[in-house]
């Protein structure tokens, strides 16, 4: 599968797993915490420090309706207005900059996902180095079309998309200028739960559509990622919160610094455990080959002494004979003076 250069990290299965720590709206409209939020990130190890860049006008209009009002005893934002919510969780677009320069400095890649067409004009004279399309833009034609024309990475979460809608996306994105496309198995719920993130998916999406694919992961603590990175997903996007207790508007089902530090230590564990179909002892084992169990002698014998189930023995270590020719030793004289302690060895029996 082709890498990826993403803000000159490469991005495929022969490198660690990708991770971005997402902040959305979890600055609580503060700069300030905005920068903590890169300062913190950044002492995880994370890679790449991602927000989103729109406003309340260019996501939906000022209505109390009912299409514009969120009802779902499930939903952590039920009984908000669509609008009201969307001001209190967008990113200022002064802030941009400040917060690009800030993750920059700290050694991660900032980047973004747009919302409309304005945002990516925006983004682009911020000279970002991919853009992230989110699950529910995922069927946005005109979008996808104006992104892909930047000719720059595209990172594509699939929540709620079906087969055709996923090809029509890439297909959309292909004709449009971006040859690096990034698919990313996400359910969008928030929190969402194991059992409906459907991992098993990610191996059979990178066969479907011939790309790159990772996780966009809603569940709590880091097991699904992880389990993910054993799938072959070749980057992780976590929401990112300094502490769930301040309440941001996403801190809910958000990563606090030390699981996010477990997260980028973990998955790195598991990418490096992958190796290669292998049997027999690795390297490193060969040294152990000598714990194994064999034959011994356990007793003093003289010669043309029998051996018998009292006087020799499969232990360890594995100096002596395999174990599996014990029973033809059984009854065999020792043509020698042989002492406790000393591996079977075909030259030790007279016949």
């Amino acid at each position: 599968m082709k890498e990826i250069n993403l803000g000159g990290r490469m991005i495929g299965p022969n490198h660690p797993p990708f991770i971005i720590a997402e902040m959305s709206g979890n600055h609580n409209q503060s700069l300030e915490r905005a920068l903590q939020i890169a300062e913190i990130a950044a002492m995880t190890g994370v890679h790449a420090l991602k927000i989103q860049t729109f406003t309340a006008d260019s996501m939906t209009i000022n209505l109390d309706t009912p299409d514009f009002q969120i009802n779902d005893e499930k939903s952590l934002w039920n009984g908000n207005n669509l609008y009201a919510l969307y001001q209190q969780a967008h990113t200022p677009w002064e802030w941009h900059k400040p917060i690009f320069d800030r993750a920059l400095k700290l050694g991660m890649i900032p980047f973004s996902t747009p919302f409309d067409e304005t945002a990516v004009d925006f983004l682009e004279d911020l000279n970002v180095p991919a853009y992230k399309i989110a699950s529910f833009e995922n069927n946005d034609i005109p979008l996808i079309k104006k992104v892909a024309s930047t000719g720059k990475p595209m990172i594509i979460s699939t929540g709620m998309a079906t087969i055709s809608e996923i090809e029509e996306t890439i297909q959309t994105a292909r004709d449009n200028g971006c040859k690096d496309i990034i698919l990313l198995k996400c359910t969008s719920t928030y929190p969402a739960s194991p059992e409906n993130t459907n991992i098993l998916t990610i191996p059979n999406m990178r066969e479907l559509f011939q790309c790159q694919v990772g996780l966009s992961d809603h569940t709590m603590g880091i097991g699904v990622s992880v389990g993910s990175v054993a799938l072959g997903a070749t980057l992780i996007e976590k929401h990112f919160t300094i502490s769930r207790a301040d309440k941001g508007i996403d801190s809910a089902f958000s990563m606090e610094p030390n699981e996010m530090q477990s997260l980028v230590i973990e998955t790195e564990r598991v990418w490096k455990a992958l190796g290669e179909v292998n049997y027999g002892p690795t390297n490193e084992e060969k040294n152990s080959l000598k714990f194994r169990r064999s034959i011994y002698i356990v007793k003093d014998m003289k010669a043309g002494d029998i051996l018998t189930k009292d006087n020799v023995r499969v232990i360890r270590p594995g100096f002596g004979l395999a174990p599996k020719y014990y029973d033809k030793l059984l009854g065999k004289k020792i043509g020698k003076d042989i002492k406790a302690g000393t591996p079977a060895d075909w030259s030790l029996f007279s016949d």
